[in-house]
């Protein structure tokens, strides 16, 4: 038998090639699916399934020790501590209720709460006997103030831009997303630029002859609470807009005729339409401030600790398995929470909505109408909204390049004596931008493919694409802190295999995949909704004519999709560079800190510097920011 020629060999080998590639075509989505699916086992479940294990294990054995150590424990749940330690004991516990409920007095007084003030009424004071809350009593106080807090500042803004007309109402509209691409460390450092001793606010003050008032040592939580509004009012804006302007005008129209007042009509037609949307958004903001932690840590410090804080300290201090327990109890506890949001947000998806929204009004047609209480009201609104939304931002420049004797270059000078000095410094400002810039690279090539799958496989599998969705999701109810701590006992420090392998995973490479777990669940929620309007012709027609599945997908669908994925591109890179909860575990000590790592540890020792460095962390995100967009709006077209 005569041996093949070359040319034989050659056409063996592309046919083979061929045959290949028609057969990766065909299961590359498979295939895809099942590297996704890897990836989040081994860098999602593990690390969270890590903590839970480190909770209930000690030396081998399986133990409940220490969650029974944390429930009875007053400085973690206060007065509930004698509940958990003697549950069965209801009659020693309803009556200390009713003492406490003895204790409760009302007084009425003809002396006037406010020194020089008279009243023509006498006041009435009631005296409640302190309670004490313990670390998750607090955190879960100063959440419900803070969400108080978010929907005051957040209803005016939607009233505003769901009734009223003005130049920039859409621009404005689009900014209310501006706060959740801003890293919390550089908005605590905002907030310390304008309330701090040498802040933009005392220094206004110093002009007037006034302070300087120590605003945060003054009152902290009170700052902690308007930077959680900061971040939280516009989701609350954002949402009862949507809602606002799906309310249908009929329907207010016929109580008017009906012979309702304006006030009624609003009251008994309008307001149940907006409950569900404003009870939304406080909900998000009271699982969003329950697990806060860069603010906290920032502006109160251990003074004023959440389960986050306390956590993060803990494993400062190695002790791992009490930060494990004390996390494993907040997951839960947020898990419930976003349980319960999403059994609401389902219940109230079948609400119909009507197409006829309410007309919007000029804002200020004419000077009379400009002056009417009404539009009074909104100009100073307004005037709060500026304080509380640029003012911070506006600060932290102003302190980057001032300090009490006016106008100086000295913290940007401190940064660069830092970088030249070198090896002599633990935090160099250069390796802090280079690493946030290549871990958002990085990023930006994990979570976007991670992302554009887990939608086509939640969109694709019908009903059982909810609990694969509910599933994905885990990272928006796993916090930061515990995330990374799961990293840290599991991949870090390594995993034993058999065979006497170890798997691990440290540096950036452990930075890159907190951050890509974080960042990918927004690239889902961003091409999902775009992916599950496609008319299936489209693809239908593409599998006709002979292309694969993965083929059609690639051809047909993604393009269709662009401007969500562009836009969950954008978000995942913006939270890598703002990541701060997780990658202040894993990069203490290291050469892997980042942007927001650096601020923090600036913050520690030398407020000026920590400012000027937050301002380079503002300009490099909105300069990435703005390149992202660039470079996607060429892909989107």
């Amino acid at each position: 038998m005569s041996r093949p020629n070359r040319s034989e060999r050659g056409a063996r080998l592309r046919r083979r090639s061929a045959d290949v590639r028609r057969w990766l075509e065909r299961r590359a989505l498979a295939l895809t699916t099942l590297v996704t699916a890897g990836v989040l086992a081994v860098m999602l479940y593990l690390p969270v399934g890590v903590v839970f294990v480190e909770a209930v294990v000690d030396d081998g054995a399986a133990t409940l020790s220490f969650f029974r150590a944390v429930l009875t424990d007053p400085f973690y749940v206060g007065v509930l501590a004698d509940v958990f330690a003697e549950p069965l004991a209801v009659r020693t516990h309803l009556e200390s209720l009713g003492g406490w409920l003895g204790a409760i007095s009302v007084s009425v007084s003809l002396e006037s709460p406010l020194p020089g003030v008279s009243l023509p009424v006498p006041w009435l004071a009631l005296e409640i006997p302190p309670i004490r809350k313990g670390l998750f009593g607090f955190t879960a106080y100063q959440a419900a103030l803070s969400t108080v807090a978010s929907v005051a500042l957040g209803l005016p803004a939607a009233y505003v831009l769901a009734n009223y007309e003005f130049r920039g109402r859409r621009t404005l509209r689009s900014l209310t997303i501006l706060p959740f691409v801003l890293p919390g460390i550089m908005v605590a450092v905002g907030f310390y630029a304008m309330f701090g001793r040498t802040g933009t606010l005392n220094q206004g003050l110093g002009i007037l002859g006034l302070g300087p008032i120590p605003f945060i040592e003054w009152n902290p939580l009170a700052i902690v609470i308007v930077a959680h509004a900061f971040y939280n009012a516009p989701l609350v804006a954002r949402v009862t807009v949507a809602a606002w302007e799906s309310v249908d005008a009929r329907s207010v129209e016929t109580a008017r005729s009906l012979g309702a007042s304006p006030r009624r009509a609003f009251r008994d037609v309008v307001v149940p339409q907006l409950l569900p949307a404003v009870l939304t958004g406080a909900l998000l903001t009271f699982i969003f401030t329950f697990m806060t932690f860069p603010i906290v840590l920032a502006l109160g410090g251990l003074q004023l600790a959440t389960v986050e804080v306390w956590i993060y300290d803990r494993v400062r201090r190695l002790a791992y398995s009490e930060a494990a327990t004390l996390a494993v109890l907040e997951t839960l506890l947020s898990l419930a929470l976003t349980y319960a949001y999403l059994r609401y947000e389902s219940a109230q998806s079948g609400l119909a909505r009507a197409a006829t929204a309410p007309s919007r009004t000029p804002l200020f047609p004419d000077l009379r109408t400009a002056l009417s209480p009404r539009r009074l009201a909104i100009v100073g609104y307004g005037l709060v909204a500026l304080v509380v939304f640029v003012g911070p931002l506006a600060s932290l420049v102003v302190g980057s390049v001032t300090d009490g004797s006016g106008f100086t270059l000295a913290h940007y000078a401190f940064l660069l004596e830092r970088q030249l000095e070198g090896a002599s410094y633990q935090t160099l400002p250069w390796i802090a931008i280079r690493n946030s810039l290549l871990f958002g690279v990085a990023t930006l090539a994990v979570a976007v493919p991670m992302g554009v799958v887990v939608s086509v496989v939640t969109v694709r599998a019908g009903r059982g694409g909810t609990i694969v969705d509910t599933l994905a999701m885990l990272p928006l109810a796993v916090s930061g802190v515990v995330f990374g701590l799961g990293l840290l006992q599991g991949l870090v420090f390594g995993v034993s295999l058999p065979g006497g392998w170890r798997f691990q995973v440290t540096g950036g490479v452990a930075i890159v995949a907190a951050h890509a777990v974080a960042a990918y669940p927004f690239v889902t929620r961003n091409v999902s909704p775009l992916l599950s309007t496609l008319d299936p012709a489209l693809v239908e027609s593409a599998r006709a004519l002979g292309a694969s599945r993965y083929r059609a997908l690639r051809d047909v669908e993604l393009p269709l999709v662009a401007s969500g994925i562009v836009a969950g591109a954008a978000f995942a890179f913006a939270i890598s560079i703002g990541e701060f909860s997780s990658t202040v575990l894993l990069a203490s000590g290291s050469q892997t800190y980042t942007m927001p790592v650096a601020v923090e540890r600036y913050l520690g020792r030398r407020s000026g510097p920590a400012i000027a460095m937050g301002t380079v962390l503002l300009v490099v995100t909105a300069a990435s920011f703005v390149v992202v967009d660039r470079v996607g709006g060429r892909f989107e077209q």
